[in-house]
């Protein structure tokens, strides 16, 4: 059968997105149907993916969640797949690969869609894929010779926080090219094959030590090996750097960051990076925790604060009342805090959290163009 006339770009995104709203609420039985269309067709593919697959599906799930919010914008689009790309070489991919996984996924698309599966939106979604894997592909053939598919990091320090959170410091063999609130994954040695992404802590550093915030969380592999397992001396593999939550350097007006637990860790990254030059600008963090115990980082914040004057710190806690620090909602506690309208904001932390917090800001008057955050603590 003929292939439907080329859709213009505002059609494309809109039938990708009333689509995906009918394939999304069957939730992870879309990312199970379509690993076992892809392992069922070409079955030499199961060994590049690890024995239990819980983590690959939300990750599948997440990525194909980004491509839909991005649709309509190539700019923020094209950059997202070409780190994509670039990330997926740890996974030793080859470029028959991406015909086989296109196969799976629009079979998978197709079942779930149900009605809502029409020629047009089949096309909308073939043209999306082949736009995605063919700049994934371009991304992970353009990368320069001698960079690693993954870094092997020796862990150097490792504390543990009350709120089974952990702060870890890493060497990798070679730099790692990142810039401030960007993301990593990691493949612990518990854990063969199982990737998940943690923001990095710090700003690039003379002697690239790499520092991650890590909460261990309910059935989270990765997350618990990381917390409760992983020891000074262990090797732990690190994947390209991601994301778009970055300091925008060109900017002149004053920064909001907000952080709540672990989002902290991207968001005193971009508090390093802007301590190095203000340029005249000011910074207010909230740091959100549910009491003062699990404000782990406070006393490294406060320290920042003191040697550049353009900081201000606010630590805030939700539980419980506490003697030092503000108390209530980190969201609510931010808009009555000041109006952020003329602000460049940075959130990182919880869903509920960003998700209120965006909210309110938007009532401020904040232009959503204006606010960063990236799905990553």
């Amino acid at each position: 059968m003929d292939r439907p006339q080329p859709l213009d770009q505002t059609e494309q995104a809109r039938l990708i997105r009333e689509s995906f709203q009918v394939i999304a609420q069957h939730g992870d039985r879309v990312a199970l149907h379509f690993f076992a269309e892809l392992f069922l067709r070409h079955p030499e593919l199961r060994d590049l993916f690890p024995v239990a697959m819980s983590e690959l599906r939300g990750g599948l799930f997440d990525a194909i969640t980004t491509i839909v919010q991005r649709i309509v914008s190539t700019g923020t689009l094209v950059p997202f797949l070409q780190q994509l790309g670039r990330d997926h070489r740890k996974y030793d991919i080859r470029t028959e690969h991406f015909a086989y996984v296109g196969e799976a996924l629009m079979i998978t698309l197709e079942k779930y869609a149900g009605e809502a599966w029409t020629p047009q939106v089949a096309e909308a979604w073939r043209s999306t894929y082949d736009l995605a894997a063919k700049v994934m592909l371009q991304a992970m053939q353009s990368v320069p010779p001698g960079t690693p598919r993954w870094w092997d990091a020796e862990v150097l320090h490792h504390q543990r926080y009350p709120g089974r959170i952990a702060v870890i410091v890493v060497r990798p063999h070679q730099p790692l090219p990142y810039v401030a609130g960007q993301y990593v994954t990691i493949e612990t040695p518990y854990w063969p094959r199982v990737w998940r992404p943690f923001s990095i802590a710090n700003a690039p550093r003379e002697d690239h030590l790499l520092e991650f915030h890590v909460r261990a969380v309910g059935a989270g592999w990765v997350s618990n090996a990381l917390v409760g397992k992983v020891q000074v001396g262990d090797r732990l593999k690190l994947g390209s750097a991601m994301g778009s939550m970055v300091l925008d350097e060109t900017s002149d007006r004053p920064v909001l960051c907000v952080a709540g637990g672990t989002g902290l860790a991207p968001l005193k990254a971009i508090a390093q990076a802007f301590a190095r030059d203000p340029r005249g600008r000011t910074l207010h963090l909230f740091f959100g925790a549910r009491d003062d115990d699990e404000l782990y980082d406070l006393e490294n914040l406060l320290h920042l604060a003191e040697a550049c004057p353009a900081i201000t710190v606010v630590p805030v806690v939700s539980q419980y009342p506490s003697q030092r620090w503000r108390f209530g909602s980190l969201p609510d506690v931010v808009a009555e805090s000041g109006n952020w309208a003329g602000h460049d904001v940075y959130v990182c932390g919880p869903p509920q959290m960003v998700t209120a917090t965006v909210r309110r800001l938007a009532d401020q008057g904040c232009p959503t163009s204006r606010i960063f955050y990236d799905p990553v603590t």
